[in-house]
């Protein structure tokens, strides 16, 4: 199978070498979208093996997400693992993500930060537990850590997803692939990991209440388009079972352009 890392990285000079080579001892391809950096971390990426995807401008982490996808698909991959540059993501983790795929065929799957959780910011927490609620019932399923950034995403998945919306190309992408998951009755899976934040690290570029509520504003509108979608928020809730998969309901996923209700 051939896997391809993506890591999206603006001004990570100071880590991206590091986080590439581990990334390359597990995978061999690794690609970096440098979203219009001021530093070095061009030049410290591709010293480490990484393919560098350079974009002229900052245009925001989904968008920066869509382009190293988009490379990696045409590429010939099979499968994109996507990985934050900033190092609390373990690349040593990413075999957890391979290991899980047969569970999940077709389905994105989620590196969830679920152990010693008691690390994280307790605002960051309040925020990812919130933007948890949201995503879930608009996903129609329940979704641990939707905020984590280290997925595993199938070929076969990203080839029927759209790009990031014009005003929503930061963070706000990710969470919209896991509901275009939900829509598909791709239904995310999840791997444990650990939760790291490093206090020498450089500040976020998640700022938890501005992103926070642009994820929420992009579920409301998608609930307010499909009437609030109680179906879903049952299912979130574990309240009703998760419907299964099958290549019919793909297919009029692409006929009817994902409009259908599910």
């Amino acid at each position: 199978m051939t896997v391809a890392v993506v890591i999206p990285a603006y001004n990570e000079a100071a880590t991206i070498a590091d986080i590439v080579r581990r990334a390359r001892q597990q995978v061999e391809w690794v690609i970096v979208v440098d979203d219009g950096s001021r530093d070095d971390t061009a030049a410290w990426a591709e010293a480490a093996g990484a393919v560098v995807v350079r974009q002229p401008v900052n245009q925001g982490k989904g968008a920066c997400l869509w382009r190293g996808m988009q490379t990696a698909l045409a590429g010939g991959a099979e499968a994109v693992i996507t990985l934050d540059a900033d190092g609390q993501h373990r690349p040593e983790d990413i075999p957890k993500l391979l290991e899980a795929r047969p569970r999940w065929p077709g389905c994105p799957i989620v590196a969830a930060r679920l152990q010693c959780r008691a690390a994280a910011p307790r605002l960051r927490r309040f925020a990812n537990g919130m933007a948890d609620f949201w995503v879930s019932w608009a996903a129609g399923c329940p979704i641990p850590d939707t905020q984590s950034g280290f997925r595993l995403y199938p070929a076969e998945f990203l080839r029927q997803a759209n790009g990031p919306e014009p005003g929503r190309r930061g963070f706000a992408f990710e969470s919209a692939l896991l509901m275009q998951a939900g829509c598909q009755r791709r239904y995310p899976g999840m791997v444990p990991i650990e939760t790291i934040y490093l206090a020498q690290s450089r500040p976020s570029h998640y700022r938890p209440w501005r992103d926070t509520l642009r994820i929420v504003d992009l579920v409301a509108w998608s609930l307010l388009r499909r009437g609030m979608y109680p179906l879903g928020l049952l299912r979130s809730l574990r309240l009703l079972p998760l419907p299964t998969f099958s290549r019919e309901t793909f297919l009029q996923h692409e006929e009817t352009g994902g409009k259908h209700e599910i």
